[in-house]
C-alpha cells in the first residue's frame, strides 16, 4: 500500500441560497477546476465518489455526466455534514488498496434559506438515539433551531464542566471572520467585533446568530492518485494523505458526557487517536487545522477532542491567541464553516482544498508559515466523523 496523493483540487465561491447555479452545474465547475489543477483529462479518472445531502438518488451521475460519459463506477455518498470527507475517505481507500490509480471525490450542495431540518416528515426520522438522549438532558425550545439546540446544549455542558465564558465562544466567530477576509471563496468576509457577535440574536445556550454557520450553496472536488500514476504522468502531486480515520458513535456516546458526546466529541477523540497513532504524529506537530465549526461550541470542544489543547483549557487557548496566526495552531485559516459557509456535501472537500493549498505554499494571504502537517476534522450527526492528516509527499 502506498499513500494517496492529492493531484488536483477545485472549489467554487460559496454563495447564499438563491444566488447559486444549479447543483449539477456547481459540481461540474468544481470537477473541471480539480482536473485542470491536476493537469489530467476526465478520461483518466477510473472511479468517482459524489457526496451530497439534499439531492435525489444518482445526483452524482447527473453531475459527472456533464463532464463526460466514460462508464466508470460512480458511487453516491450521504453521511450528513461529513459527506464530503466520507467521499474523500472512500477515494483514498481505493487508491491505497491499489484498486484504482486515479479517483475523483466531489461534494456539492444547493441549500434552502433558514435553519436545517428534517426533509421527510411522512416517515420515521433518523437520529433516534441522539434525540432521545437530548430529551433526557434538556428541554426542547420551540423557538430555537433544531441544530442550535444540540450544539448550544453541548456548549452549556462544557460551561457546566469547565466554567468557560460566553465570550470565549464568541471570540471564535471574530477569529473566523478575520481569517475569511483573506479567502476570496468565502461567503462572509466582513470583519465582525466581539460586541457585534455577543449582541446578535440569541439562539440557544451560549450561541448567538453570528455563532452559527449560514446555509450555503457550493461545490468542491479533489483528484487522488497513486505515486506511480503521478510519476507516470508527470504530475507534481506534492501533498499526500498521511493517515485518515472514519468513526461512528461509540457505546458511551449516549450515556456519559451529555450533549458534548451527542454532537460528536467522542467520535472526534477516537478518530484523532487513530490518526495520530497511524501517522506517528501528534497535535504539537501540526500547524494548520480545518475543523468542523458549524457552531462555535463545536469548535471549542473540538480543540480538546483533537488534542490541540488539554481538557478544560480551551478558553485560555482562545484568549491567548493560540488558535490563530502567531499561535500554536492556525484553526480554520479558510474562515471555516462559520464564515466560508457550509454547503453540507461540499464542506469536507473544501477543507481538503484549503489544506492542500496550505501545504503547497499557495494559500496566498492565508498562508501558514512553516507548515509541515495539516489536520482536517469533519463531523456529521447520526453519526460519522472523519479526521484526515495531510503532509508533504517525499
Amino acid at each position: 500500500m502506498s499513500k494517496a496523493r492529492i493531484a488536483g483540487v477545485g472549489m467554487i465561491p460559496f454563495t447564499k441560497p438563491g444566488r447559486s447555479d444549479d447543483w449539477d452545474v456547481m459540481a461540474e465547475q468544481a470537477i473541471r477546476l480539480a482536473l485542470a489543477d491536476a493537469g489530467i483529462a476526465y478520461g483518466q479518472v477510473q472511479q468517482a465518489y459524489a457526496g451530497y445531502v439534499y439531492a435525489d438518488s444518482t445526483a452524482g451521475q447527473s453531475a459527472l455526466y456533464r463532464v463526460g460519459l466514460t462508464g466508470i463506477p460512480i458511487v453516491n455518498v450521504n453521511n450528513n455534514c461529513s459527506t464530503g470527507s466520507t467521499a474523500l475517505y472512500l477515494a483514498r481507500q481505493m487508491v491505497e488498496a491499489g484498486v484504482a490509480d486515479c479517483v475523483l471525490a466531489v461534494g456539492f450542495e444547493q441549500m434552502l434559506p433558514g435553519a436545517l431540518g428534517m426533509i421527510f416528515n411522512d416517515r420515521k426520522g433518523t437520529l433516534e438515539m441522539a434525540l432521545t438522549r437530548q430529551g433526557q438532558l434538556q428541554a426542547a425550545d420551540d423557538n430555537a433551531p433544531f441544530a442550535a439546540q444540540q450544539f448550544g446544549g453541548a456548549g452549556l455542558g462544557y460551561q457546566a464542566r469547565y466554567g468557560a465564558s460566553d465570550e470565549a465562544f464568541a471570540r471564535i466567530s471574530v477569529k473566523a471572520r478575520r481569517h475569511a477576509a483573506n479567502n476570496p471563496l468565502a461567503l462572509l468576509r466582513e470583519p465582525i467585533s466581539l460586541e457585534e457577535v455577543m449582541s446578535s440574536k440569541h439562539l440557544y445556550g451560549p450561541i448567538t446568530r453570528f455563532q452559527a454557520c449560514p446555509p450555503t450553496c457550493g461545490a468542491a472536488a479533489a483528484i487522488l492518485v497513486s505515486p506511480a500514476f503521478a510519476a507516470r504522468h508527470g504530475l507534481s502531486a506534492s501533498v499526500e494523505i498521511v493517515a485518515q480515520a472514519l468513526t461512528t458513535d461509540l457505546p458511551g456516546t449516549f450515556e456519559e458526557r451529555g450533549m458534548m458526546s451527542v454532537v460528536g466529541h467522542d467520535m472526534t477523540r477516537e478518530a484523532a487517536r487513530q490518526v495520530y497513532e497511524a501517522a506517528g504524529v501528534g497535535p504539537d506537530d501540526i500547524q494548520a487545522v480545518e475543523l468542523h465549526d458549524c457552531f462555535t461550541p463545536n469548535e471549542l470542544i473540538s480543540y480538546e477532542a483533537l488534542g490541540l489543547t488539554p481538557e478544560g483549557t480551551a478558553e485560555q487557548y482562545i484568549c491567548d491567541g493560540l488558535n490563530s496566526y502567531g499561535g500554536k495552531h492556525v484553526t480554520n485559516p479558510s474562515g471555516g464553516l462559520l464564515s466560508k459557509g457550509h454547503p453540507l456535501g461540499a464542506t469536507g472537500l473544501a477543507q481538503c482544498y484549503e489544506l492542500t493549498h496550505q501545504l503547497r505554499g499557495t494559500a496566498e494571504q492565508r498562508q501558514v508559515d512553516g507548515i509541515r502537517f495539516g489536520l482536517q476534522h469533519n463531523i456529521g450527526l447520526g453519526g460519522a466523523c472523519v479526521v484526515t492528516l495531510y503532509g508533504r509527499a517525499d
